[in-house]
């Protein structure tokens, strides 16, 4: 049955690819974000700022804590809207035990168009984030792609999407650049991306990582971070941060390769792609710059669906457990360190 399901979601996404886009691969092409209208009860779309402006706002300036979650939750399964809904939730109420003086960073993978509805329709999101996306419109996917969540004390000077070349899948590197710091506004740029899955000949997930650090480490950042799902499965992820002078935030603790730990993929995978391809650590953190990492934890484990029927959907595809996603989260934390 995951076979089939598996199979259909290749075939759709084969159909609603993109032939004809407005931008050119592996160059920054930039967006718009949006921010909620608390008068207009509606999304409206922002331009960037100039990286002063407003800094003295209470509330803006003085920030320099960063908590950026990442978190992959399963394009293919059923339910996109209920597993979406409860992903949400396990998120908002992570934030809830962090400080308010951290600003907060949400990156999404896989996320599918109704995804972006349920997103948007959140009130805590509404109230405390800026968001990336309503629509699909900047994926080369049709059908899936990232977002991102922005923490609305989070002056953003810059936002663009950097389409990979080199990939089968539709791939890109999602950039945000916003303004930190105790006294005076420095620019940290954050990275969400997903990298290309399976393990093809040529692999392609090395220029991507070669890309978007090229764009990490240019000259104008205080520092920069890139999260999400890397598909790290071959033995040549393990050393793609230091090739390319960037930090591993789970190494950089005392974390291990090939331990529990560590593993983000597997333990909630269908059982017969567990038993074929095992645990590994796809997900990471990696970074650069004048940044002093605080911490790095997973989470997002064990959280399932409720409904009767819909448990039982899940479980007769061949999961032990009606978990809404095959992937652990991620979250790192940073301070953001003066010149």
């Amino acid at each position: 049955m995951m076979d089939e399901i598996i199979q259909k979601a290749i075939r759709h996404n084969e159909a609603v690819r993109k032939t004809n886009v407005p931008w050119k691969a592996d160059e920054p092409y930039h967006q718009p974000y949006f921010t909620f209208d608390g008068i207009k009860q509606e999304w409206v779309p922002r331009d960037v700022e100039a990286p002063r402006q407003e800094y003295s706002e209470q509330g803006r300036a003085g920030i320099t804590r960063l908590a950026l979650l990442s978190w992959n939750i399963d394009f293919m399964l059923p339910y996109p809207e209920d597993r979406m809904c409860l992903g949400l939730s396990t998120l908002q109420d992570l934030i809830s035990k962090l400080p308010k003086s951290t600003a907060f960073v949400i990156y999404l993978q896989e996320c599918v168009i109704s995804d972006l509805s349920t997103i948007e329709k959140q009130l805590w999101v509404r109230e405390r984030f800026n968001i990336t996306d309503l629509e699909g419109n900047n994926w080369t996917s049709g059908h899936y792609g990232t977002t991102t969540l922005i923490d609305r004390r989070l002056p953003i000077t810059s936002l663009f999407r950097v389409h990979y070349e080199k990939t089968r899948m539709e791939r890109d590197a999602f950039f945000v650049d916003v303004s930190m710091g105790p006294t005076q506004p420095e620019t940290v740029r954050l990275c969400n991306t997903h990298l290309e899955s399976l393990a093809f000949e040529p692999p392609f997930r090395p220029p991507q990582v070669q890309l978007f650090a090229k764009f990490m480490h240019e000259s104008q950042l205080h520092g920069a971070v890139a999260a999400g799902d890397f598909n790290a499965i071959q033995d040549f992820d393990r050393s793609l941060h230091e090739e390319n002078g960037l930090k591993d935030a789970y190494l950089e603790l005392g974390g291990k390769e090939d331990s529990d730990e560590g593993y983000t993929w597997g333990q909630q995978a269908a059982t017969q792609l567990r038993d074929k391809f095992g645990c590994s650590r796809m997900d990471k953190v990696y970074y650069c710059g004048r940044l002093k990492l605080l911490g790095f934890e997973r989470f997002g484990a064990d959280v399932q669906l409720q409904h009767k029927g819909q448990r039982e959907r899940i479980l007769s595809l061949g999961f032990e457990k009606p978990w809404i996603t095959d992937h652990l989260g991620v979250m790192a934390e940073f301070e953001v360190v003066e010149q």
